[in-house]
């Protein structure tokens, strides 16, 4: 399976941000204009897009609905948004604007069910966003941790539909130290869901390392500082994926 790099447009202030550590007070701008950038990533060879709307996240709804729309007009390439989506008529309605797939979190911690009916209704549409903190799951933005352990949560949702997991380590967002592959092959392996790595992808040693062959139920990756600093060349990346054009 080729494996997918998506890069990351983190939305906060209708602005394309990256955070450090989850912490909404210390984030980078890097882009005032995310549609562009949306543009920008898919002139340069990725074939996918992972955006979050930070504020949306901390408030339960959406909030950088104008961007979300302005990016999903702005690309061709398939769009996957997470943050603030916790209902079906949230999601019913995301999708009826051309968005790939919904990613829910909080509300699958909150509400198993819903996600599980959310697969129902919308196959292939919806993804589980797994974002952890000391091994264990963190709700509402990052601000919130549960007692549920990460494979706990992603084992409810084994033959529900899910189309993939994107398990994000909080401890490593936006700081360069390397994705945390040890606890995401752990979670790949113990459920038949492809699992997307997220959080802390460095250089390309990471896109490196996903092409081995115990990461093979890996779908793909997110990158974010990485690329927006310079220390991940798009271009190489994607040529060691071989998806380079």
């Amino acid at each position: 399976m080729t494996k997918i790099l998506f890069p990351a447009i983190d939305l906060k202030d209708g602005e394309c941000v990256r955070l450090k550590l989850g912490d909404m007070d210390q984030a980078t701008v890097y882009n005032t204009d995310p549609a562009a950038q949306a543009k920008a990533f898919e002139n340069q060879g990725f074939q996918w897009l992972h955006v979050v709307d930070l504020n949306g996240a901390f408030e339960g709804e959406t909030v950088n609905g104008a961007a979300v729309e302005a990016i999903l007009s702005a690309t061709k390439n398939p769009v996957q948004l997470g943050g603030g989506i916790r209902n079906l008529g949230h999601i019913e309605s995301w999708l009826s604007k051309g968005l790939a797939r919904v990613i829910l979190g909080t509300v699958a911690v909150r509400d198993p069910a819903l996600v599980i009916e959310a697969c129902k209704q919308f196959p292939g549409k919806v993804a589980v966003g797994i974002d952890a903190k000391g091994g264990k799951v963190a709700v509402e933005g990052w601000a919130e941790a549960s007692e549920l352990g990460v494979i706990e949560l992603a084992q409810k949702f084994e033959g529900a539909g899910v189309s993939a997991i994107i398990y994000t380590d909080i401890d490593r967002d936006g700081i360069l130290t390397g994705i945390n592959w040890e606890n995401t092959i752990e979670l790949a392996e113990a459920v038949s869901i492809p699992v997307i790595a997220s959080g802390g992808l460095a250089s390309i040693a990471d896109v490196e390392r996903m092409m081995q062959p115990d990461c093979v139920k890996l779908e793909g990756a997110i990158t974010g500082r990485a690329l927006y600093d310079g220390r991940l060349d798009a271009t190489e990346a994607l040529e060691t994926l071989g998806v380079a054009e």
